[in-house]
């Protein structure tokens, strides 16, 4: 076994650990931790691949934003795990049900690509023309020029799934207080110069009349006792 099927088994064997730990885990934010980690490892198995565009993109995308994002919402939404473990054991069954299918289904799809994975070997960095000679090829360049040609509208359409849940994460975590001293900035562009200063007329007073200093000293002295 060479040191590249061996980081394939290592990396593999932590993802597996760090995807059963983000449905096992108690806490949300352990789990979202653990997401982050199956991410990393999953990104170490794309380089192994030599598909670098999609580890690299793995890395900046979902660790660097979208994990990111779920984390604050997560610590942000003061979930109640009291309240959601209510109803585990009752709907597990129907759970488990769901996941051994969608197990079953995955095998079958993979066992049956494993099969063209000799075929489909290109060679690295480098592609065979059919004059036999060997040609530079770009993964990133071929990935690029695919999704933005034949695949250009599933990634507007998911580009725009990504805003939706975005502006739902912002809507979620937007609590308004009522100490909050905030202006709407629609009342602030309908404001007219009227409304702004208010002159009224108020009745004139007399000034303070100074005490009568005569007064002052006929009063009674106050004595104190020591």
């Amino acid at each position: 076994m060479d040191a590249k099927t061996g980081f394939f088994y290592l990396f593999s064997v932590v993802l597996l650990f760090a995807a059963f730990r983000v449905v096992t885990a108690r806490n949300p934010v352990h789990a979202v931790l653990n997401l982050i980690l199956a991410f990393s490892q999953a990104a170490a198995i794309w380089l192994l691949l030599k598909a670098e565009f999609l580890g690299i993109a793995l890395v900046l995308v979902y660790l660097g934003a979208v994990m990111v994002l779920f984390l604050f919402v997560v610590m942000m939404l003061d979930i109640r795990i009291d309240s959601m473990r209510r109803g585990f054991w009752k709907h597990f069954p129907f759970a488990a049900l769901i996941g051994v299918l969608i197990a079953f289904e995955m095998g079958m799809v993979l066992m049956g690509g494993f099969g063209d994975v000799e075929d489909a070997k290109a060679v690295g960095a480098t592609m065979v023309n059919a004059a036999g000679q060997t040609v530079p090829y770009s993964n990133t360049q071929a990935l690029g020029k695919l999704l933005y040609t034949e695949y250009l509208y599933p990634v507007e359409i998911a580009a725009v799934i990504l805003l939706v849940a975005m502006i739902a994460a912002i809507a979620l975590t937007l609590r308004k207080r009522k100490d909050s001293k905030a202006m709407n900035p629609a009342d602030q562009i309908r404001v007219r110069a009227s409304d702004r200063i208010k002159l009224v007329k108020v009745d004139s007073t007399k000034p303070a009349q100074k005490p009568d200093a005569e007064a002052a000293a006929a009063a009674p002295a106050v004595e104190t006792k020591a």
